[in-house]
């Protein structure tokens, strides 16, 4: 499966980050979190540093564009092979910089794509 990090986790049950932590895990998939508080959800640790994560196949981002500013540069050098911009995250500005740099962009809900099997 796709090693996948969970960009903008959440410890709070009814975030989405949390519940994708959850069906990323109950799906097979190997994952990772990076968040503002450290803490683990279904046996993932979240981190709240980007420098021992390597390896990433998938970036699913949970934090808003005005936000995610601060991170294009270290999401880039983490070299993903795509990043997923769940809804509310859209960033038609960053997409550009991640298709310059050979990253796939999808534009949808990593939700809805483990419950139809498109993941």
């Amino acid at each position: 499966m796709k090693k996948t990090l969970v960009f903008g986790a959440s410890l709070k049950p009814n975030r989405y980050s949390n519940i994708a932590i959850h069906r990323l895990v109950d799906s097979g998939v190997e994952t990772l979190a990076y968040g503002l508080r450290e803490g683990e959800v279904s046996g993932v640790n979240i981190s709240n540093t980007l420098d021992k994560i390597s390896d990433i196949h998938t970036i699913t981002l949970y934090i808003n564009p005005k936000r995610q500013e601060e991170y294009y540069q270290h999401i880039i050098s983490l070299s993903p092979k795509r990043v997923i911009f769940n809804p509310g995250t859209e960033n038609p500005n960053f997409y550009k910089l991640l298709e310059n740099n050979g990253v796939e962009v999808d534009v949808a809900c990593t939700l809805v794509l483990l419950g139809t099997r498109q993941y």
